[in-house]
């Protein structure tokens, strides 16, 4: 159970869209990650945020 996932994303996209629900941006397009027990992960975004 050493190598047991405590955060697992499959595929995920994101789209953000307008007022009128129209696509505009994707952030995210099919990403996938694990994150293990024990390990230490970290999200920066663009102007350091996290």
């Amino acid at each position: 159970m050493e190598n047991q996932s405590v955060i697992q994303i499959k595929n995920l996209t994101k789209i953000y869209r307008d007022f009128w629900g129209r696509k505009k941006v994707r952030a995210l397009n099919s990403l996938s990650l694990d994150v293990k027990k024990g390990e230490v992960f970290g999200l920066l975004g663009p102007n350091g945020s996290g």
